[in-house]
């Protein structure tokens, strides 16, 4: 061992010498750096190596001068001991990677092809690596060949990684892109284009398109063959038949091009419907509707489509609630009113539980003005599970303000803050104080908000809520923000740190006093609970120091 170490030391002692002689270390520091060398690469020979040693060996070498008489060796060392570590280690991704970076900043560019040769050998089931290699060839060795080589490895391993195919192609557009700029500057410059190779094909980007290609039939192919179970391939299946090319000499009239739009659809219909026999379910009728409302409003004959096998199957067979609904919304766009309100009142009482249907079907007869609503919204509430009413109140709240009387909006709050749903109660509070607020102002803000205050539950979002009201007024009453406080901080002040935090900020504002803050944070370390507790101390800390 020792003959090879010092071997490896007499073969750096002229390049050192050379560091003496221009002046960068001074004798004493070489004898220094033998020495520590020596050191260095008794480890390297031992029985046991590890790879920080290996590390330390090529940052002791490394070093921040441009003198081309001492460059190369040094950087030709630095070089031998990564390529002996990474034999070593040859998983250590990272050790690779660390040879890649040290290639690129020292401008050994042919190097950096051997490393990711190496590499790639070893890690051939890592994508990115592909990708990097190919993409260093291009940029750093400015190599179009290579770095397609490269990519078309990387498929060999990985043909369905859609990265691959992304970066691939991106890679085609960059070279076409760039051939594309030098002809233009060869013609500006009015040169001899003679010994340059411009191939028509590449600069109007055929290589891109053929990755393109290959990319969608590579995925049409995995999709067909494995995902047939979802309806989402069927859907994807079905649009294709859109993208199909039609006859050319077809295509120049109008009547030509209708002809060849309505085959499509047919072919788009055909394919649906396959995928109905196959896959009878909610989502596969969903996206069969949907296609057909899609075409609907494309068109401006639309009773033509609206009497197309589909429309007349998803009428006839559907036995799910999604495509009925959506059939409402082919009928009003064909201008059908009075089919619109039909199929309306036939979903609501064909599936009278259903949430959905009834929000639908309401937003539809109010859209067209028909049908006692007020009562249609009592019906639903009564026959929905009460548990998923929520949707339904919002939508009575909404449409009453619109369209009733304050007395009879006012009617239906009250009834919402009976429900025994908390989420609705809640919701209704909320809403009823705000409503109150924009109706008759801050008065019957402050006599809502004092009626419903005792009235669990209650969410945070209610006391929120009064005291921006108490804000927006031209003259705000701290005592009755502090009361909104306290009473939020009743229901929620074991666990709501935010609120605390607040508290603290408004009796900090020109409306508090800044020496009740205080007593307030001894309250709230006092009362929160858990984890609140050092969430609060780390906000208060935060905003002590005005970073908060």
């Amino acid at each position: 061992m020792a003959e090879i170490v010092q071997q490896r030391i007499e073969e750096r002692i002229p390049e050192l010498e050379q560091l003496e002689r221009v002046g960068l270390f001074t004798k004493k520091e070489v004898k220094s750096i033998i020495k520590r060398a020596t050191a260095l690469e008794y480890k390297l020979h031992r029985l046991i190596v590890n790879k920080e040693d290996f590390i330390a060996y090529i940052q002791h070498i490394h070093y921040q001068f441009k003198r081309e008489e001492i460059e190369f060796p040094i950087i030709h060392r630095i070089n031998s001991i990564f390529r002996r570590a990474t034999n070593k280690w040859k998983d250590d991704v990272q050790l690779w990677l660390s040879h890649v970076a040290f290639c690129k900043k020292w401008a050994t560019k042919g190097q950096i092809s051997k490393v990711f040769s190496a590499m790639l050998a070893i890690h051939p089931d890592k994508p990115a690596l592909w990708i990097m290699a190919a993409k260093s060839e291009l940029e750093d060795r400015n190599s179009s060949e290579s770095a397609r080589h490269l990519f078309l490895r990387a498929l060999r391993f990985h043909p369905n990684n859609k990265k691959v195919y992304k970066e691939y192609f991106r890679m085609e557009l960059l070279h076409c892109e760039k051939l594309r700029k030098q002809k233009e500057e060869l013609e500006k410059a009015e040169m001899d284009l003679g010994e340059y190779e411009f191939a028509p094909e590449i600069l109007n980007g055929k290589l891109a398109e053929v990755v393109y290609k290959d990319k969608r039939k590579n995925i049409f192919k995995n999709v067909k063959t494995n995902y047939t179970e979802d309806s989402f391939t069927w859907d994807f299946m079905a649009k294709r038949e859109l993208e199909a090319p039609g006859a050319g000499a077809e295509l120049q009239s109008a009547k030509g091009r209708a002809s060849d739009i309505n085959r499509r659809e047919e072919r788009c219909c055909q394919v649906y419907e396959e995928g109905i026999k196959s896959l009878n379910t909610e989502p596969m009728w969903t996206c069969y509707v949907a296609f057909c409302l899609e075409r609907v409003k494309r068109k401006t004959n639309v009773q033509e489509l609206k009497e197309k096998k589909a429309i007349t199957l998803v009428y006839g067979n559907s036995q799910h609630d999604v495509p009925l609904c959506d059939q409402l919304q082919i009928l009003l766009s064909s201008g059908d009113a009075e089919g619109a309100a039909s199929v309306a009142m036939a979903a609501t009482q064909r599936f009278s539980q259903s949430v959905s249907v009834w929000s639908l079907s309401l937003q539809t007869l109010i859209q067209l003005g028909s049908g006692d609503v007020s009562r249609l919204f009592q019906d639903a509430l009564t026959l929905v599970n009460p548990k998923e009413s929520l949707p339904l109140w919002q939508q009575q709240v909404q449409w009453s303000m619109a369209n009733q009387s304050p007395e009879e909006t006012e009617a239906v709050f009250k009834r919402g803050l009976l429900s025994a749903v908390a989420a609705v109660a809640m919701e209704m509070k909320q809403r009823y104080l705000d409503w109150s607020y924009h109706t008759g102002g801050y008065k019957k803000a402050r006599k809502t908000f004092t009626s419903l205050q005792e009235n669990r539950p209650l969410s945070k979002a209610f006391f929120t809520r009064m005291i921006e009201i108490e804000k927006e007024q031209e003259t705000p009453k701290m005592n009755y923000l502090r009361d909104y406080y306290e009473r939020a901080l009743q229901e929620f002040g074991t666990s709501d740190d935010d609120l605390w935090l607040q508290y603290i900020q408004e009796e900090l504002g020109p409306l508090g006093q800044p020496e009740n803050c205080g007593k307030i944070h001894w309250r709230a370390m006092k009362f929160l609970e858990g984890e609140s507790v050092q969430r609060f101390t780390s906000k208060y800390t935060l905003h002590q120091t005005g970073h908060l």
